[in-house]
Formats: C-alpha cells, structure tokens, sequence
C-alpha cells in the first residue's frame, strides 16, 4: 500500500481542528502559516510540520515540495481570502474537494441560480434600489469576509445614503428576514454515499447581537447603525421536527451541484446559513462550500456527530477519517482534484 497522505492546509480559520483531526486519525500533518502567524501552531504537540512563509502570497513556490511529500491541501474560509480564487484554481497540490464549487459560491448570482435550482427557500433580492418595495434590507458588499461591510437600510432615504458609502463596490440588496440565524454544518461522504448533519451553531455578530439587549426607548435615543461582523460561535440544537427538512435541504443542495457543476458536485464539508422564521421555515441565506469556523466549537464532536459515530468526531477529524477510508479502499482519486494538467 502506498504512504498515507499529508493533510495540510493554511494556518488560520479552521487550521488547528483540520490538523488535530488529521492527527486523531493516525495520519500525518503539515500547517503553512505566514511569519508571524507561525508561534501559534508551534504550541501545539498534535502538529508534526509547521512551514512558515513571509507571506501567504509565496504559497505557490511550496507546491512543488507538498506534492512531493504526498500532501493533501484541505481547504478553508481562509483559502480564497489569502491566496486568492486563481490561485487555488492552479494549485498543483492535491486538494480536497471539487475546486469547480469555487465560482459557484464566489458569485452571488450563481449562488441564488444553485440553491434557486435546488429548491431552496431564500429572501428576496431586488434587482435596483428602485424596486425594493419590502423593508428593511440588508445589503451585502461583494467578497465581505465574515459579515464585513454589511449594511441595515430602513428606508429609501438610509438605503440610499448606504449606497453612497460604497464607494463603487459591488453588493447585493435582500430583503431582511426576521428570526433565529442557524448554520447546518453537512458533510458529503463519497466513500459511505450519504450526507451527514455533524453540527450546528450560530454566529455572534457586533454591535447587532448587543443591541438585541438594549431597551427599545434607548435605541431610539442613541439611533445605532447595526454592524454584522462576526466575532464567535455558539453550539445550537434543532427542535427534532425539523431536522428531516434540514436533511432534505442539504440532499437537494448535493443533487443539483451535480447537474450544474459536473461529476460529483460538491462533497465534503459544507454549510447552508439559514434563518428560521416563526412559521418554522428555512430561509437560506448563503452556502459556505467548505469547513466553517463555527464548527470550531465541536472538536470533541456533537450531539449530531455522536448519532454517527461513536467516538468524538469533528468536522475536521471527520475529513480525515473519509480520506483515510478512500486511500485504503484505493479510491483517493475520487476525493481529491489534481487541479490543472492531472
């Protein structure tokens, strides 16, 4: 049987948990961390290579090296922000996961086209400031990294000075739901063919979280303008009743990537962004093709991991565990996209 594979992957959002689960299942790890980033995973016994560039920009001249050390590159939110989407799109490392997705969920209009496809319940978009007729809205900037750059318009008059603000930066204006945010965290197995719900969280978010606690009378006097930027997670259950709808919108997700992105559409980790309403209905607000942060919070499992597995298992541990699975049944070629020229 040939060596078992390197997991590797960039030092931050997800890393620690990507490599401790890698470790947890007997396989060897590697961390590239920029300097000054690179202390962190020096802490830790569970990391057996950490690599430090002077910047994430020099990742490119490491391909060779990793290929040859038989890595495989285990992406994260962090990928597209440091490298760049090109820049993953050439990578001639092994990387896990169907790269294909990368367009698909980079581009707010093929997103809606997907989860449109699928079935998927979303708020509504409007197409101009002109035809927002459903107040408030939220408007997206384009490429906002975790909540950056999201704006709450009120009124025709808020809406328009927010727009002002942007500075010719593309965005996307959608109608505001009301209601508990939820972030199903899924993982598509090829080796067992199923999908899996492993865990669940919610994000925390500054100011929008905090102002939930100020009485009404105060808001009005000090008028705060609501920020969404992420800075933690918190575990969350579903009520049992409407998990087999969380399952069938996960399947349906999986089902038409095949159609529009080819082969086996996306698989591995993935997160659809609900929010819940007081009819009990998902609205799904985005699709997050890879391991999320929220899924930090499970490195000794969940309650939707322990149905699984009997062992704690997270998500990254379980990343591990189906490449392992796929190099001893001799079907690691089917998990893993060689990028250009392979």
């Amino acid at each position: 049987m040939s060596r078992l594979p390197t997991i590797a992957t960039l030092g931050s959002h997800s890393a620690l948990q990507i490599l401790k689960g890698a470790r947890d299942e007997g396989l060897p790890n590697l961390v590239v961390a920029a300097a000054g980033r690179d202390a962190l995973y020096r802490r830790y016994p569970f990391i057996d290579q950490v690599r430090s560039i002077p910047r994430y920009a020099d990742f490119e001249a490491l391909e060779g090296e990793l290929s040859e050390a038989g890595c495989v590159m285990v992406p994260h939110g962090s990928f597209v922000a440091y490298l760049g989407e090109e820049v993953n799109q050439r990578m001639r490392v092994g990387y896990y996961g169907n790269r294909g997705v990368l367009r698909w969920e980079a581009d707010r209009a093929l997103q809606r086209q997907w989860l449109e496809q699928a079935e998927i319940r979303m708020p509504r978009e409007f197409k101009s400031p002109d035809a927002v007729d459903d107040w408030p809205v939220l408007i997206k900037t384009d490429g906002a990294a975790g909540g950056s750059g999201y704006f709450l318009a009120r009124t025709p008059g808020a809406l328009e000075r927010r727009l002002r603000q942007l500075d010719g930066l593309g965005y996307t204006i959608q109608h505001y739901v009301v209601g508990v945010t939820l972030y199903v965290h899924y993982f598509q197995s090829l080796v067992h063919d199923r999908l899996e719900i492993l865990s669940m969280d919610r994000r925390y978010e500054t100011n929008v979280d905090g102002l939930g606690r100020l009485p009404h009378q105060v808001q009005q006097e000090i008028d705060p303008q609501p920020s969404y930027v992420v800075v933690g997670n918190s575990p969350l259950v579903l009520r049992e009743s409407m998990l087999e709808e969380a399952y069938r919108m996960g399947e349906r997700v999986v089902e038409t990537s095949k159609a529009l992105i080819g082969g086996a559409g996306i698989w591995g980790p993935f997160c659809l962004e609900t929010i819940i309403t007081p009819d009990l209905r998902f609205h799904v607000i985005e699709i997050s093709c890879r391991i999320v942060a929220g899924t930090n919070i499970f490195v000794d499992g969940s309650p939707y991991a322990a149905l699984f597995f009997d062992e704690p298992m997270s998500t990254g541990r379980r990343i591990a565990r189906e490449i392992k699975e796929a190099h001893a049944l001799g079907r690691l070629g089917e998990l893993i996209d060689e990028g250009p020229g392979a």
